[in-house]
């Protein structure tokens, strides 16, 4: 491996700890209805296809998210992080219990673009799984 393959690397595995990071944060500001957090987190042209299909643009997802989800113990499993220089894709499946005590789950594939030096959240797609 030469010097700038290493540099490579390190640079990469630092982007998947923030990426990380950021996708763990993601979880739990849906869970806890956190719009601060994704107002500070989510790119002005960042849009949102529901798993009813629905294309939520960054305003109508942050009015959204405003309100309580009807589900808890939201957790994300099976993270894959995709970084791609200035681009990474995060795939991941979630759980979740209803009120009822039902469960449920969804795959989900988040877009994230470095801009002026951070990274933002520019897509989300949510299918449910059956």
């Amino acid at each position: 491996m030469n010097a700038v393959q290493i540099a490579e690397q390190v640079v990469s595995r630092s982007d998947s700890e923030e990426l990380d990071q950021l996708n763990r944060n993601y979880i739990r500001s849906v869970q806890e209805s956190d719009v601060a957090w994704f107002d500070r987190n989510l790119a002005a042209d960042f849009v949102c296809c529901r798993p009813d299909g629905a294309f939520l643009n960054r305003e109508q997802f942050l009015n959204f998210t405003a309100r309580p989800v009807a589900f808890s113990n939201l957790v994300a499993q099976e993270v894959m992080i995709r970084v791609m220089g200035d681009f990474a894709l995060i795939h991941a499946r979630t759980t979740y219990t209803f009120a009822d005590g039902k469960t449920g789950s969804s795959r989900y594939t988040d877009a994230w673009a470095r801009r002026e030096g951070r990274w933002l959240a520019v897509c989300a797609h949510i299918t449910p799984v059956q």
